[in-house]
């Protein structure tokens, strides 16, 4: 069983910036991608960022420019580096772990969730 911890959501202002990690541990053979998702209140989940292994990221239309997704390899982990943060950024945000080779979109293991407030 594979198992995602997150950290570093928090309070931010309009304008800042965080850095979301997601560290995955337990029996891994192999990750082909990680993502990163979230909900806000009262709104369905959605992707916002993704990775595979070969480095091709993908975003939702409204965090491109601002959001940076990012790999440790050795460390099993990813990132979120988000910038200029606005309040509708404000959501639960979700880490996920792709590990079924040649579908690094096919997340089978989800983090806890960590809350990402950003205030005007």
């Amino acid at each position: 069983q594979v198992q995602l911890t997150e950290s570093g959501g928090g309070l931010a202002q309009a304008g800042g910036s965080l850095r979301l990690s997601c560290a995955a541990s337990g029996r891994i053979f192999t990750i082909t991608g990680m993502g990163w998702y979230r909900q806000a209140p009262g709104k369905q989940r959605e992707m916002v960022a993704a990775i595979t292994t070969g480095g091709t990221t993908n975003y939702v239309d409204a965090v491109k420019g601002r959001f940076t997704i990012s790999r440790d390899n050795a460390k099993n982990t990813a990132y979120l580096q988000m910038n200029s943060l606005k309040p509708e950024d404000t959501a639960v945000y979700y880490c996920a772990v792709a590990v079924a080779v040649g579908r690094p979109y096919d997340y089978g293991y989800w983090g806890q969730g960590t809350q990402v407030t950003v205030s005007s």
